[in-house]
């Protein structure tokens, strides 16, 4: 989910690119603004950066161990003088 200072900023961001005759109501639009974008973004299945991060290194150890892993199949099979698998 977005940090409430960047959601802050969004909604300014967009209140402030308004036109003029607007932006007279720009303390109420901003407000639901705000609650127009947060629920927008609650709806949307979202993880925060660390969890992304967390995720991302266990499939790189995944990636990793697999990697390995075929290698062994492959000198396993070299040294049973079976036929290698391809693709």
């Amino acid at each position: 989910m977005l940090d409430p200072k960047q959601l802050d900023d969004l909604v300014q961001r967009l209140s402030s690119a308004l036109p003029k005759g607007i932006q007279t109501l720009q303390e109420d639009l901003g407000r639901n603004l705000r609650t127009s974008l947060e629920a927008g973004l609650n709806r949307l299945d979202l993880v925060t950066r660390e969890e992304f991060d967390v995720q991302s290194a266990v499939l790189a150890r995944t990636r990793e161990k697999l990697t390995q892993l075929e290698a062994q199949v492959a000198e396993l099979e070299r040294s049973l003088g079976a036929p290698s698998r391809s693709g």
